[in-house]
């Protein structure tokens, strides 16, 4: 068997990596321009800025099942071309608008959906075509560099944002994120990979093949364990940073610059996570971090309401919490999105990751628009202190399970002799799980 080329002399994985890592800095632009657009300039309620939130996320609920199996149907570096391409011509909407004096809320809603869709498509495919790049023995490696680069983009991009805020307006940064897609495009235009379509004889009906994917997820004694966990913290993390913009901005009354130096300081934490997260496999074990980062991360995000408490001390109260819940999001993250790569047989792994996505990421939309009717019904700080207890009971799937006594994490990417049931899989998973007993942005 020859030895994989090193990912830092793959020129596919380079431009890949490169691509990202711009589309990664605008995205940044986008998320500190748009609340202060909503915020700020059109003056929205807590209810809008809930709705603008379950806009932008709503996708993963209505169409993230369907996105897997129709992307294991495809190519999927280009599902992730045209993904990139819609997202770049829509963002170019709002800047529009905005120039043409005719930009209203609903635009935002519209534009949000609209960016959603595509993002579903692109996060499906992205994740599912690392194993398709790169061999399995590099998938780690890969997923931590570019989970780095992430966090790289998470600590300039907000900072830059907010000194750009003070020179231009939001929706100028909106169009920057949009030249960083058709960035991103280009260079996964210059990826070459071996991906070839599956044979149409193969497929099955959408239904089953969705079914399929489900029954993989949450017949597995570890998978459904993660989906529960993570979909739970995302579901009360959701119900307090939808009303971050509003605590930031109108409650504590700091500018755009303060904001985007919040979120750029503090996400230091997570290029460090991303940095830390080998050697802390090594020392605690691979289960076990995930248990540990798990319960931990609520701690974090004890912040939001506390900077409310103590006023005075606000700024460095919301970057130590942001800088802790980057950390421990990068640890859990980077190790059970490992696991699942490895646990899932190519042929599946759309729909594993579709199926995922659809738990952890469609319960957004209902936890954005209960935070906007909480937030002006109770209140900014009680929904945020509702957010905080259910943060650490989300911890209890994980905590409770054999995944908390794992040093090693089941490593079953089967190439030959594939599983084509989840019970199969089920069973190795258990018999390794025994040997080894002897894994501000949201969970994925």
């Amino acid at each position: 068997m020859s030895t994989p080329q090193p990912l830092l002399r793959n020129r596919n994985f380079l431009w890949f990596w490169t691509g990202e890592g711009i589309s990664q800095l605008g995205a940044q632009f986008t998320g500190l321009a748009l609340p202060v657009l909503a915020v700020s300039l059109l003056g929205a309620t807590e209810w809008q800025v809930g709705v603008l939130g379950a806009a932008q996320t709503a996708a993963f609920l209505v169409v993230g099942l369907p996105a897997g199996a129709w992307i294991d149907r495809m190519l999927k570096r280009r599902v992730m071309i045209v993904a990139d391409l819609v997202r770049a011509v829509t963002l170019a909407l709002i800047p529009a608008l905005w120039f043409a004096g005719t930009l209203e809320i609903w635009h935002l809603y519209i534009v949000g959906a609209v960016v959603g869709v595509a993002t579903v498509f692109f996060d499906v495919s992205y994740q599912s075509f690392i194993p398709v790049l790169l061999p399995g023995e590099q998938v780690g490696s890969a997923n931590s560099k570019l989970e780095a680069t992430s966090q790289i983009a998470h600590i300039g991009g907000p900072g830059l944002a907010g000194a750009l805020l003070s020179v231009v307006s939001a929706p100028v940064l909106l169009l920057a994120d949009g030249i960083s897609y058709l960035f991103s495009a280009f260079a996964l235009w210059r990826v070459r990979d071996t991906e070839t379509l599956p044979d149409p004889k193969d497929r099955q009906s959408l239904p089953r093949e969705i079914g399929e994917g489900l029954r993989f997820v949450f017949g597995h004694p570890l998978l459904w364990r993660i989906t529960a966990t993570t979909g739970t913290s995302n579901f009360f993390s959701t119900l307090i940073f939808t009303l971050e913009s509003i605590l930031i901005l109108r409650i504590l009354g700091l500018s755009p610059a303060a904001f985007g130096i919040i979120l750029g300081v503090g996400s230091v934490g997570g290029l460090l996570g991303a940095l830390a997260t080998p050697w802390i496999q090594k020392r605690v074990g691979e289960g076990t971090s995930i248990s540990l980062s798990a319960v931990a991360m609520a701690l974090g995000v004890l912040a939001m309401p506390l900077s409310a408490v103590f006023p005075a001390a606000a700024i460095p109260i919301l970057i130590a919490g942001t800088f802790v819940v980057s950390f421990l999001v990068l640890v859990y993250n980077i190790t059970q999105v490992t696991m699942r790569q490895r646990l899932t047989p190519p042929r599946l792994l759309g729909r594993m990751n579709a199926s995922i996505r659809f738990v952890v990421w469609g319960v957004m939309p209902l936890a954005a628009l209960l935070s906007g009717v909480l937030g002006e019904t109770i209140g900014v700080l009680p929904t945020m202190w509702i957010g905080v207890v259910g943060g650490f009971l989300a911890s209890a799937f994980v905590l409770f399970s054999p995944l908390t006594t794992m040093r090693t994490l089941p490593t079953e990417l089967v190439s030959s002799g594939e599983p084509d049931t989840a019970a199969e899989v089920v069973s190795d998973t258990e018999n390794a799980g025994d040997e080894a007993g002897t894994t501000r942005d949201p969970l994925v």
